[in-house]
């Protein structure tokens, strides 16, 4: 029987694989058989062409490769973790927890595009990697909501100051920005669980995001 899959994204610093993990240990305790994965996967081969685009061989600005093309950099990385690692525990039952996922594709790409081109794009990508390339539809998705301003206080705090070790996205505040906008546009339109990490000012506490997002999955399921 066919198991569940749940997706945490948002926008870089927002706290994603912290609450993926937490809300891992969580449903473990529950008794539900659990595994997590995150994208991309640095490690795999699979993930070269990411690795390559995020570091700026392919050019200095994320808008240097097209969002088509990116997409299908990520999409590889996503169906090699799949059919290598997780699909008989997801086929059998499993409840997969991804950090980040093709959702991530929807909301990074789009916001290469003009707004009028987010729907064509939006349903170009469903189909190619839900499609075409077999992968699993999530049965819910979280989008992780932080303010810019505050999350780029966290990556600071993440790479020491050291700013040069900051990806290619992570460098571009205007990309960003345009990033965050289409996030909310597709949290409207799929139909996206929205959790807000900050106040405005300050993140929430890490426990209070994930107890509301324990008790939104616990709904799901």
């Amino acid at each position: 029987m066919r198991g569940k899959l749940i997706t945490i994204d948002g926008l870089d610093g927002s706290g994603k694989a912290t609450q993926t993990k937490l809300l891992g240990e969580a449903l473990t305790r529950c008794g539900l058989r659990v595994r997590t994965v995150s994208f991309p996967r640095y490690d795999s081969q699979a993930s070269a062409p990411v690795r390559m685009y995020l570091s700026g061989q392919f050019g200095e600005k994320p808008g240097d490769v097209n969002a088509y093309a990116a997409s299908a950099f990520f999409a590889v990385d996503r169906f090699a973790a799949y059919r290598q690692d997780w699909q008989q525990f997801y086929e059998q039952g499993g409840l997969i927890l991804a950090d980040r996922y093709t959702t991530a594709n929807a909301v990074h790409q789009c916001s290469k595009l003009p707004r009028e081109e987010w729907d064509g794009f939006l349903a170009w990508l469903f189909d190619f990697e839900y499609g075409k390339m077999g992968l699993p539809a999530p049965d819910g998705v979280f989008f992780l909501e932080m303010d810019p301003s505050v999350s780029q206080k966290l990556l600071t705090h993440r790479y020491e100051g050291q700013e040069q070790r900051r990806d290619i996205h992570e460098k571009d505040l205007t990309y960003l920005a345009r990033s965050r906008e289409a996030a909310l546009y597709c949290t409207q339109k799929l139909g996206w669980q929205h959790i807000r990490c900050d106040d405005g000012s300050n993140p929430r506490s890490v426990e209070e995001i994930h107890e509301e997002i324990l008790q939104r999955v616990q709904t799901l399921l």
